[in-house]
């Protein structure tokens, strides 16, 4: 991953970036090339050394049985938009801007390993749940479902977990802006019903790296 130096994520952007409920793509490199699944997970900061991130595919999938030569690879991806000049006060003062796209990405290696234990799974798929129905006015529960159904769905997936070896993060949120163009960018993003976004460029700027000119 390309990471200018005024646009690299801090730790903490890092963890927040992972720890959100999110879904992203796992890539693998197998004897039968490049296999890719989009899939939910949720990051556990207390396996080895940077964590692991753990999901499940489905048994017909054949990603999860295809051998991964190498390192795996899961692109994360936080909010994006697209950046109009007009937000710029730049713009009215000198007209030297142009359209950018503004987002969050971690590329996050490690070695995969498959978890076909039933204890695993069912652990695992609560977790997911609770993770994505934390903010719901009336969550959700997997014990809401009948537990002879329960145990046929799991029957259905296969458990993985991407061990985290390393990770390239990055954070293009107009930090490179002056302060009134950073504004505009907020005020613009949030006229636009982009609030997620806005407050990810509002964050950048209070706890980001040191803006740059230009």
């Amino acid at each position: 991953m390309y990471i200018p130096t005024h646009f690299a994520a801090s730790p903490a952007a890092i963890q927040n970036l992972l720890a959100r409920p999110a879904a992203a793509n796992l890539v693998t490199m197998t004897a039968q090339g490049l296999l890719a699944t989009l899939l939910p997970f949720v990051f556990d900061p207390s396996v080895g050394e940077l964590g692991a991130l753990h999901g499940h595919l489905a048994r017909n999938n054949p990603q999860w049985s295809e051998p991964a030569t190498g390192e795996a690879l899961v692109l994360v991806q936080g909010s994006d938009a697209y950046i109009s000049p007009s937000w710029y006060a730049s713009k009215a003062q000198h007209g030297r801007v142009v359209p950018t796209w503004n987002y969050s990405a971690a590329h996050v290696y490690g070695h995969l390993s498959v978890h076909d234990d039933p204890d695993w799974l069912a652990h695992h798929v609560r977790q997911l749940t609770n993770h994505n129905e934390a903010h719901t006015e009336r969550p959700w529960a997997v014990d809401d479902a009948p537990e002879r159904f329960v145990s046929g769905q799991l029957r259905a997936i296969v458990g993985i977990e991407l061990l985290i070896t390393r990770i390239e993060a990055k954070q293009k949120l107009s930090q490179n802006r002056p302060d009134a163009d950073i504004d505009g960018v907020v005020a613009g993003l949030n006229a636009r019903g982009q609030k997620e976004s806005a407050d990810d460029v509002a964050g950048a700027r209070r706890g980001g790296p040191e803006r740059r000119p230009g």
